[in-house]
């Protein structure tokens, strides 16, 4: 094969001399300034005359924001291979995946040997090698079960523990020359990296077809490998070859990429012109170059080409090489290394067949046009917290929509911001804080604008503020035809009605205009109590929730703990004077018998904070809700005696009312404007069983549907009261008649 149509890359390979430390970094900040792809380094431990590889790719990292880096390559012998692929992992997420792993087995012994590695054969260097890059890729497989155990003659591991994985597929790139290393390159590597000026014999067209026939023999694709190639040259009049003005180099490299599949060149030089020349005139002239060369002979491109065990990982049902171009490069499927950390929501896992991850409103549609055509279930995602399960499937195509999570400020005076529907709450807090402004949204930082938005959004300024669909001003829908349309009071006034409380059920939500509050610091009480006697606290502190001001709204989690009844409650009071929190606050503090309690002046951005939870389902616990206006004795006797059977050990109450209610019922899809509390609560045991008749005896007049995960279709309507459930599905009728947005509850067309 001669060109296996890789994008081109162009990068430096600079010389890491201890004596200018601050050089090399220079020039790898101008690596990034001139545009090239990456920046190099080779690594030679035993050299006092050189920086360690490690530290300084971690220096210039720090200095630089995009461009990549590598190693060129590592000395393994000097690296044990465990640690070094935690310290790759941990250099790739703090750099925001920016790095590339060359490995060696060792150029110099005599030097590596004197810094206490015992001397090996040829033949032993490269078993070696081939056992570091298992070790290797087994630390990177977070999402493998079970620690590592590899019983090798020169590198062991038993019973390392997996991860963390690193934020992207970091590739291995292996430095080769002769017949056993270029196999194993074609065995196990992601790229060939040699230098130019060392090739000889075997030659660059026999050292491919050395590749490719191992790769070929043990099920690979040889375009799999990315070929890559160490130069060196000058740019002037010309004297030879890579010795001239630069349409002589571009010349020059172009049968290296037609004629013999290379498709990276790093230039091996300290000279900051070279560099400069390299990078504004060299790279693009040669990718113009290579770019007509390819139409013309019809040389396949861009398309991401996936290993065989990948392969026989699919999903019957999807047709994966129709997969749209914009969206093929970061589309996820069950055999990339990428899966675990996309398959599952914070609570559920899943096993999807086909991730994909639009990054713009445009290839939202793109991919929702793709899933439609496919036989298989759609869901769709934004945050992944994902209590209701809804986000993720079993064999089907999820949407994620992470990457579109921009905050704008559009009108300071209105106080109008857009947000992505991909952005998480904690973001949106931080973005607005220095504005003097906040939305109210939920009690997670973690938790998706989109998925949060589109079904309510009870937080912790509900009683003052509302939910956070109250104060939607308008949104940004794709439609199940692929259209996109803004809908708002005046465009598309039934979509824009039904998309605040049932929007996962119309379309995909891109981004939502919404009028924020002033607010400037919160308190935030945190109160402790004994609930031995559960239902007498239960009462009592319903009935000073809902004889508090507006101002203050509390939540409460009871959970047993060391044999005793606790229960914690988080007390939010938003108001410009943090002094009536007090007057209010008291009477909470009186209702049982209290353990502890603080009390902080906080920013809301400090109380909603921008963590990022691990999205691994891990819990998959099976939860129930239920809106009531006021915790009577029905209520809280039911909530003591599911505890006392052991139905339950995990109870929950949100308040709602005050500005909530102050919205007419039928002004959104969300009608629940009656209720004071949503209570909801983990079940043990299988769905249907006592935990589920207990729940459904506490006489609820309505449930919040984000924290209600089973029997989606007996729980409808309780969701959405009659008339509502009747005006949704007409507006289901005219958006998405055929109801391929049919995963949450199931409104269907009427």
């Amino acid at each position: 094969m001669a060109d296996y149509g890789h994008e081109l890359e162009f990068g430096s390979f600079l010389t890491p001399g201890s004596g200018d430390p601050e050089g090399v970094v220079d020039l790898a900040v101008l690596s990034e300034e001139v545009g090239l792809d990456l920046v190099t380094f080779q690594d030679h431990p035993y050299n006092p005359g050189l920086l360690d590889n490690w530290t300084l790719m971690t220096w210039v990292a720090a200095r630089t924001e995009g461009i990549r880096i590598a190693s060129n390559v590592t000395s393994v012998p000097l690296r044990n291979p465990a640690v070094l692929a935690r310290a790759a992992t941990s250099l790739d997420l703090l750099s925001g995946g920016r790095l590339s792993l060359g490995v060696g087995a060792g150029a110099f012994w005599d030097a590596i040997s004197a810094m206490g590695v015992p001397p090996l054969t040829p033949g032993q260097r490269i078993t070696a090698l081939s056992e570091a890059i298992d070790i290797i890729r087994g630390i990177w497989d977070a999402d493998e079960r079970g620690p590592l155990r590899i019983a090798g003659e020169f590198h062991s591991v038993s019973g390392a523990k997996r991860g963390p994985a690193p934020a992207h597929d970091i590739p291995l790139w292996l430095g080769a020359y002769k017949p056993r290393m270029l196999r194993l390159v074609g065995a196990k590597g992601d790229g060939w990296l040699p230098s130019l000026s060392y090739l000889g014999s075997p030659t660059v067209t026999e050292s491919n077809a050395l590749i490719d026939r191992e790769a070929e023999r043990v099920g690979r694709d040889p375009r799999e490998i990315r070929r890559l190639l160490n130069v060196s040259g000058s740019f002037g009049p010309s004297t030879g070859q890579l010795q001239g003005p630069p349409d002589q180099w571009v010349e020059e490299l172009l049968p290296f990429v037609l004629d013999e599949g290379f498709s990276t060149f790093i230039l091996g030089s300290d000279d900051p012109r070279a560099l400069s020349v390299f990078g504004r005139e060299v790279a693009p002239a040669l990718r113009e170059a290579v770019e007509a060369e390819r139409r013309t002979a019809g040389t396949a491109t861009g398309h991401r080409v996936r290993p065989a065990a990948a392969l026989a990982a699919r999903r019957p049902g999807i047709d994966y090489e129709a997969v749209p171009d914009s969206l093929a490069d970061r589309a996820v499927e069950p055999g990339d290394r990428a899966y675990g950390s996309v398959r599952s929501t914070y609570l559920w896992p899943g096993a999807p067949g086909l991730v994909l991850r639009p990054s713009a409103t445009a290839q939202v549609a793109e991919a929702v046009r793709y899933a439609r055509a496919q036989s298989v279930p759609l869901s769709v995602r934004s945050g992944g917290h994902g209590i209701s399960s809804r986000a993720t499937n079993d064999g089907g195509i999820v949407i994620g929509l992470g990457s579109l999570d921009g905050v704008t400020l559009l009108d300071r005076e209105r106080r109008l911001v857009r947000v992505g529907a991909g952005a998480r709450w904690g973001r949106v807090a931080a973005q607005l804080a220095p504005h003097g402004l906040a939305i109210s949204s939920g009690d997670s930082g973690g938790v998706g604008v989109g998925g949060l938005a589109a079904a309510g959004g009870i937080g912790f300024l509900a009683r003052s503020y509302g939910l956070t669909i109250d104060h939607v001003r308008a949104a940004e829908v794709v439609l199940a035809d692929g259209r996109t349309v803004v809908a708002d009071a005046e465009h598309e006034p039934d979509l824009f009605w039904a998309v605040r409380g049932a929007g996962a059920n119309m379309g995909v939500i891109t981004s939502l205009d919404v009028e924020a509050t002033e607010l400037g610091d919160v308190v935030l009480a945190v109160l402790t109590h004994d609930a031995s006697d559960l239902a007498g606290f239960l009462s009592a502190w319903g009935q000073v929730v809902e004889a508090s001001p507006r101002e203050l709204t509390p939540f409460l989690t009871v959970v047993r703990q060391g044999g005793r009844m606790i229960g914690q409650t988080y007390a939010m009071w938003a108001d410009d004077e943090p002094n009536g929190a007090v007057a209010a606050l008291e009477p909470l503090l009186d209702v049982a018998p209290l353990l502890q309690q603080q009390a902080h002046l906080v920013p809301y951005s400090g109380v909603v904070t921008e963590g990022r939870n691990a999205h691994r389902g891990e819990g998959g616990y099976r939860m129930r809700s239920a809106l009531v206006d006021h915790l009577d004795e029905r209520v809280t006797t039911t909530v003591a005696g599911m505890f006392e059977s052991g139905d339950t050990g995990y109870f929950q109450i949100r308040s709602v009312g005050g500005a909530v209610n102050d919205v007419p019922a039928d002004a959104t899809a969300y009608a629940h404007r009656t209720q004071n509390f949503a209570l909801s609560a983990m079940l043990r045991g299988a769905p249907g069983g006592h935990g589920d008749t207990a729940w459904d005896a506490l006489g609820a007049t309505g449930l919040y549907l984000s924290f209600e995960t089973h029997d989606h279709d007996a729980a409808l309507p309780r969701v959405y009261p009659p008339a509502t459930l009747d005006r949704l599905r007409r507006v289901k009728a005219a958006y998405d008649p055929d109801n391929v947005f049919g995963a949450n509850f199931p409104v269907l067309p009427g």
